[in-house]
């Protein structure tokens, strides 16, 4: 089996190093492939990635302009090679010593998609509201695709080869987990959820998304399950 790690990066230069580190050393007995993918970075991160490639063991693809984060995914979607594919923010709060743990019921075959959950498993614990967001979010997604997600949300978002090229994804921004998610769910599959750590950071230290992208999250899933 082939792992395709898939790593949307947007101006993330206190942490892409470590990341990159992190993930050339989680514990899988399988090949790797990391690629990723700068959203237009312009705080430094680009010439980091550049030094990086160098190295030959990652896969860098550059955008002309920002995108968001589901075209940084649906880019790198075109570009893997493996049988698995596993999305990693670059940001730190997601742990690639989980893969491990997130591949094992594909690897038993008991499931195709994987999810790992940030409230099953041991995690900072997040600001009320925003975990007000998340958990309601899931609790509508439930709602609409008849399921019983408890982190809709999460980024370590893993599934087979063969459901990445079942499914068509639009959404370029931070539409792009409730996207996936309707659609996989659309398609017929069931989600594996396991427990992960998750070290969560705030908005002063760099955390992207806002109260506000969670209309975008609601209306991404509304249009998923009642148009196309």
């Amino acid at each position: 089996m082939k792992l395709s790690v898939i790593m949307p990066v947007y101006n993330e230069i206190a942490t892409i190093g470590e990341i990159l580190a992190r993930v050339r050393a989680a514990p899988i007995d399988c090949d790797m492939e990391l690629v990723v993918v700068d959203d237009y970075s312009t705080d430094g991160t680009r010439e980091i990635l550049a030094e990086e490639a160098q190295r030959g063991d990652i896969i860098v693809l550059q955008h002309p302009r920002n995108g968001g984060k589901g075209a940084a995914v649906q880019n790198g979607l075109r570009a893997i090679s493996g049988d698995v594919v596993v999305i990693q923010d670059a940001d730190l709060e997601y742990d690639p010593q989980d893969y491990h743990v997130l591949l094992r019921p594909i690897v038993a075959g008991r499931a195709k998609v994987v999810y790992g959950s940030r409230f099953l498993g041991e995690h900072r614990a997040m600001r009320f509201w925003h975990s007000v967001g998340n958990k309601g979010l899931t609790l509508l997604t439930n709602m609409l695709y008849d399921t019983t997600l408890t982190d809709m949300e999460t980024c370590y978002k893993v599934f087979t080869a063969d459901v990445a090229h079942k499914i068509t994804l639009r959404e370029p921004r931070w539409g792009f987990d409730p996207e996936i998610t309707a659609r996989i769910l659309k398609a017929g599959y069931r989600i594996y959820e396991v427990p992960i750590s998750y070290a969560g950071r705030e908005y002063d230290e760099g955390k992207k998304i806002s109260w506000r992208d969670g209309f975008t999250v609601l209306a991404t899933l509304l249009r998923c399950r009642f148009g196309s």
